[in-house]
């Protein structure tokens, strides 16, 4: 095995994470080593003796061989955050993914992304303003960053595909485990003239702790985050104050007063997010 498919397999086994797999790196020099680590030196190093069973259980069941031709077959690529295509908007960010998924292809030109993150049941100004922002955002060269989600995400991906742009679907699953399963098509057509990636492995189902994770590479892999409708206690506040962790602007459209859906981007705007009323205001902003 290389060093880079060493890598995979440790990733896969997610009760490391990017985090403790860095530090495993710093410390053992190789994922080859790390993959070749006796129980005792886990031991020494404090990780917990139930984390060290789960993890030789993982080493037993995992077959590269098996893993690397499933990916083949699915047409699914993996980069490692050594590889020079790797995204160069996560490099340097804390929690960085170790490794990513791809289906279709990550290109130089999506530096320049949007990330447009809002609620999953949106209303007729939500999918008015996404549109009108997501279209404007595209004739300018944006690549269009979301979750795959219903709603909000939804709209940003269709819009982008539909006036010839690009479009980036970050999952919280395997790439062979979409979700929502009624997008399994849209994730089809948008791996075709843009990318479908994330950092879980095959066989990796949808949980709700993944989608905070898959939020930090929704704002990462992007220039900016951009709100469209949200409630008070919505996923979509945590990608915006993720962004805001990362360095990234985050833009925020306002809404109807009376409508509980313009609950996250009011609370935003209350607390530094940029206000927009249009996409043209954010492509000055990056001298477009």
């Amino acid at each position: 095995m290389t060093e880079k498919e060493y890598l995979v397999g440790l990733y896969a086994f997610t009760f490391f994470g990017p985090k403790r797999l860095t530090l495993l790196l710093s410390y053992f020099g190789t994922a080859k080593n790390i993959w070749n680590i006796n129980k005792s030196e886990l031991i020494n190093i404090g990780l917990s003796e139930s984390t060290i069973a789960k993890f030789f259980y993982h080493k037993k069941k995992f077959n590269f061989i098996s893993y690397f031709k499933k990916l083949k077959n699915l047409s699914i690529s993996f980069i490692s955050y050594k590889d020079d295509n790797y995204p160069k908007n996560l490099i340097g960010l804390e929690d960085s993914p170790i490794v990513l998924y791809v289906r279709g292809k990550l290109l130089e030109e999506d530096t320049k992304s949007i990330a447009i993150v809002g609620t999953r049941k949106n209303t007729l100004y939500g999918e008015t303003i996404t549109k009108a922002f997501t279209a404007d955002l595209v004739k300018s060269g944006f690549t269009i960053v979301s979750g795959l989600a219903r709603g909000i995400d939804t709209l940003a991906h269709k819009t982008a595909l539909e006036e010839k742009g690009r479009t980036i679907a970050v999952l919280g699953c395997g790439l062979d485990q979409v979700y929502p399963p009624e997008n399994s098509y849209l994730a089809d057509i948008i791996s075709k003239s843009g990318a479908v990636i994330s950092e879980y492995p095959l066989e990796y189902k949808i949980r709700a702790s993944n989608f905070v994770n898959r939020n930090r590479i929704i704002s990462g892999i992007s220039k900016a985050t951009l709100v469209m409708e949200g409630a008070e206690k919505s996923g979509t506040l945590l990608t915006a104050s993720q962004a805001a962790v990362q360095g990234k602007t985050v833009y925020a459209v306002p809404g109807d007063i009376r409508s509980f859906l313009s609950a996250a981007p009011h609370y935003l705007i209350r607390n530094g997010a940029t206000l927009v009323t249009s996409a043209k205001e954010i492509i000055n902003d990056f001298n477009v």
